[in-house]
């Protein structure tokens, strides 16, 4: 075979594959002949051409774009939104000449090459695929956003509104992102549904050509802007379809809408679906903090007990918006029901399966997670996910539907998600309809990887029975489910089923944790976390077997995730098996904390141990995986793993991010030819990156945040040694100090890691011994500042953020570190616990008794109602002040006796620790 006949063989449509590479050869000879020189990029661009006639067009009118394509190969699967405006903001700069609704309508479908290739390839998860395609149209809906802006404000002036203490100020803009953009599950061919929000009533500066304004007259014309600039069709088409329906009032409402107006129409005169269409809403442009004062005020109307979970243009043709306001929750159910049988009835006419809207397709898994999300999301804050994959998992763990049907469900979502890919991608058309000519349908199951098809029909009826089958369970229909399981929980599980563990635990003294009063099984809401299900006596069992199991070491964690990663054949099922154990040892830790009296302590240091043993797997899946990437084995990878925040304090918690950066040793990793040790450790970042917080059946495992490592955003995501200690010698600020004096060698190359936190250490003490205190104080002052400003800018006054917020943990963070940096006082590497360097502090003389007192008694305090908050109602670091049950709850693990007396103290410790920050840091009058 010739090196072509080779490249093509095994293609879904190898005759397509060589038109294109044969138009290529007459249309651009010099682009071709470079390109068969280049095996790998002549691959990819043979797979596109054969996956999809759209875009062989598009790199036959583009040719460039193969070149571009090559360089961004190997770039990680998801790029950020961040990362998206920098290139667009790039490809606006080189194509000036053209129109920017031209500019961003052909930036989207250059993109589309990069993302689509990974689709075909399985490069990557549906859920990162999703979420690519949804940072690509937040980043096209902000460079618009911005064009527009300027352009109005030319004409109008800025926009102002009065603040609360009478001055004037900017306000602020924001596009709202709903249905699959709202959460981050668009396709390729999806509409965007979109709302606008402004963040007050006024009038415009009136320093433009046109003079002043109301806000509202500012806000509608740069709505219509936006609209026009992303939507219109050009020679390419739009960017986008913009779809605005979904707005208060739908087509007869005002384009742009205030807070005020938007909070008071969704809290009093909207239907029921048109609140809980918010449940799948997000900020994608302008001003976060305009959609977050909005959706802060309305969350409480958004999750009650009556909904109708569908999207986008359906929802005002296919749902009765008469239903009431107060549904119960099988009213609920039945009137989802109706609604689906209505769409049923409309897509029996044609004859032609249609896999979003068709009997067990995509539409019905969104049913599914919606229609239980938010029938028992009212009281159940950890259910209200947006992604329906997250939604699911997490119904999964409530026990409202199975462990086999969210493995179904799942599965199902992947297939056809696929499918409708596909289908939309060889044309660029929104399509959904499955092809019945034989030769499409052939050609659609050999892009499918089905072979023929009957065995894609085989897929699909598989798929599509299992999903119909899970929705006729949920929704009662004619189900030939047992429903055993199910009915034993869903009543305990309409208040949630970690509400009945957390009451039945009686408050202890210290903060600490009692025995539960009442067995496991007298809290059926709760399954055996290490097996995943079983009855209840068998579940009360497991708890009275694992008395020995607590504490356990990060050995320990480790040999047990090593043992499920290992038998695992490839990086996919590695990936998956790894998130399926944690989940199990992650509610392991719960439920022993929840059923046998683990304190707070000993609950974060668990999940310190499990953290830290989740770094080292993930290293290892890394190490095997860029062996077989490179084909070259590697027995070691000099990647060491630095952790910064609760990492690096040894106080991880539940949803606690991953703070890290990545440092590569100069010289000692043994390279693969031709490539650099910054490539192969970048490479090495993106899939250990990927290995912890992608998301696979069984969710994601960590956050991972590298934005505090030199140079931020800008910077590279693995850095040298020698690169990392020259930057902290003589470049890093003074409040990445601040950042660096926790620092820890967590994982990874671990000698390497021990070696560089010394190193860094030394420098930073170093560097701070040569700044005046005051000076030291000042920015200390200046970025707990700004930290305080930038969290509470658009918030309530009456807001109480335990962390940002004044008297927050933030204070007793930045004074202890500015203490240690001013005195020369690093961490011990015993303990690094708050606690113990705030006695140090206090036995070194450099922190006064009076204020090591407050200190402590304030950092105890709210370091246990921030743990308890994470438990009840999930990662926040505002109070919930209108989730009174919630409150309770909480003052009551907190041995206390109401939420009343909660405030009372918080208030009290707030008060007392801001003052000792003042006085720390020379700023008490």
């Amino acid at each position: 075979m010739t090196d072509l006949e080779h490249l093509t063989s095994d293609l879904p449509d190898a005759e397509s594959a060589r038109r294109f590479l044969a138009s290529l050869d007459e249309q651009h000879p010099r682009d071709a002949a470079k390109l068969r020189k280049n095996d790998g990029l002549l691959s990819d661009a043979l797979t596109l051409a054969s996956y999809s006639p759209l875009l062989a067009t598009t790199l036959l009118q583009n040719p460039d774009y193969l070149w571009w394509l090559n360089r961004k190969r190997r770039a990680p699967a998801v790029r950020t939104k961040d990362e998206l405006l920098e290139a667009l903001g790039r490809f606006v700069l080189t194509h000036s000449q053209l129109d920017l609704h031209t500019q961003l309508a052909r930036f989207r479908r250059r993109e589309l090459l990069r993302i689509f290739l990974s689709d075909v390839r399985r490069l990557a998860t549906m859920a990162e695929i999703t979420e690519d395609i949804s940072n690509l149209a937040d980043a096209v809906l902000e460079t618009a956003l911005r064009s527009a802006r300027q352009e109005i404000d030319n004409r109008f002036g800025s926009p102002l509104m009065v603040d609360d203490k009478g001055k004037k100020t900017a306000a602020g803009f924001c596009i709202v992102s709903l249905g699959k953009l709202g959460s981050r599950e668009l396709n390729y061919s999806s509409d965007i549904d979109l709302l606008f929000l402004y963040s007050a009533e006024g009038e415009t500066s009136g320093h433009g050509t046109r003079g002043v304004v109301t806000n509202r007259e500012y806000f509608v014309k740069l709505g219509e802007t936006v609209t026009q600039v992303v939507g219109k069709q050009v020679g390419e088409g739009a960017a986008y379809r913009v779809d605005m329906r979904l707005r208060p009032h739908g087509r007869v409402g005002p384009l742009a809408i205030s807070v005020s107006d938007a909070v008071r129409y969704y809290t009093s005169e909207a239907h029921d679906w048109e609140r809980q269409v918010l449940i799948r809403s997000r900020a994608s442009a302008g001003d976060p903090e305009v959609y977050k004062s909005f959706f802060e005020q309305v969350e409480s109307s958004v999750f009650m007990s009556g909904f109708a979970p569908v999207e986008g243009e359906d929802l005002r043709s296919k749902l009765n918006p008469a239903a009431g306001d107060s549904l119960e929750i099988s009213t609920a159910l039945d009137n989802v029901r109706r609604s689906k049988q209505r769409i049923d009835l409309e897509q029996k006419s044609d004859g032609v399966f249609n896999v979003k809207l068709g009997r067990g397709g995509i539409r019905e898994i969104e049913f599914i997670a919606q229609a239980l999300q938010l029938a028992y999301g009212g009281s159940d804050r950890w259910l209200r996910a947006p992604h329906t994959l997250i939604s699911l998992t997490r119904l999964a763990d409530r026990r409202l539907i199975t462990e086999a049907e969210l493995t179904e469900l799942f599965n199902a979502y992947e297939f056809l998600r696929r499918l409708e890919h596909l289908l939309q991608m060889e044309n660029g058309l929104q399509t959904h309809a499955i092809p019945v000519e034989p030769d499409r349908r052939a050609l659609l199951a050999r892009r499918m990887r089905c072979g023929d098809v009957a065995s894609f029909d085989a897929e699909l009826d598989k798929h599509t029975a299992n999903v119909h089958r899970v929705f006729a369970r949920v929704f009662d229909q004619n189900s030939s489910v047992e429903r055993g399981e199910i009915d034993n929980i869903a009543p305990q599980s309409r208040k949630s089923a970690s509400d009945d563990a957390l009451e039945s635990v009686p408050p202890a003294s210290g903060g600490g944790r009692a025995p539960v009063s009442r067995s496991t099984s007298e809290n059926p809401g709760f399954r055996s976390p290490t097996h995943g299900g079983g009855t209840d006596s068998q579940s009360a069992a497991a708890a009275t077997d694992r008395s020995g199991l607590f504490p356990r070491s990060r050995d320990e964690y480790f040999e047990d995730l090593e043992s499920v990663v290992n038998e695992a054949s490839d990086f996919r099922h590695r990936i998956g098996a790894f998130r399926r154990r944690w989940s199990e040892l992650i509610r392991e830790i719960r439920n022993e904390e929840l059923n046998n009296g683990l304190d707070i302590r000993e609950a974060k240091t668990a999940q310190t141990a499990l953290a830290e043993a989740s770094i080292d797997i993930a290293i290892d899946i890394t190490r095997v995986e860029l062996g077989s990437r490179y084909s070259k084995e590697i027995d070691v990878l000099s990647l060491a793993v630095m952790g910064l925040g609760k990492l690096g304090g040894g106080a991880i918690d539940y949803e606690s991010d991953l703070d890290l950066v990545l440092v590569y040793d100069d010289g000692q990793q043994a390279m693969p030819v031709n490539v650099t040790r910054a490539e192969f450790f970048s490479r090495a970042a993106e899939i250990f990156v990927t290995a912890l917080s992608a998301m696979t059946l069984h969710g994601s495992i960590y956050r991972v945040d590298l934005r505090l490592r030199p140079y931020g955003k800008n910077g590279t995501s693995t850095i040298s040694r020698t690169a990392f200690t020259t930057y902290m010698s003589e470049t890093a600020d003074m409040w990445e100090w601040l950042a660096y004096v926790k620092i820890r060698g967590v994982a990874g190359d671990i000698d390497l890691a021990r070696t560089l936190e010394k190193d860094l250490r030394t420098i930073i003490h170093q560097r701070a011994s040569t700044v005046a205190p005051s000076e030291l104080a000042a920015e200390t002052r200046r970025m707990r500042s700004l930290l305080e400003k930038q969290k509470a800018r658009g918030r309530r006054s009456n807001d109480v953020d335990i962390k940002y917020g004044p008297g927050g943990l933030l204070d007793v963070y930045f004074a202890m570190r500015f203490l240690q940096l001013r005195d020369g006082i690093p961490d011990d590497s015993n303990d690094r616990s708050t606690e113990h360097m705030l006695a140090v502090l206090r036995d070194r003389g450099s922190l006064a008794d009076r204020e090591y007192e407050t200190a402590v008694k304030g950092y105890r305090f709210l370091s246990a109602l921030d743990h308890y908050l994470r438990l009840t109602v999930g990662r926040t670091t505002r109070l919930p002040l209108a989730n009174v049950p919630a409150l309770d709850r909480v003052a009551s693990l907190m041995d206390l006796t109401s939420s009343a007396e909660l405030l009372e103290r918080l208030t009290l410790h707030r008060l007392d620790i801001r003052g000792a920050f003042d006085r720390i840091l020379g700023t008490e009058v």
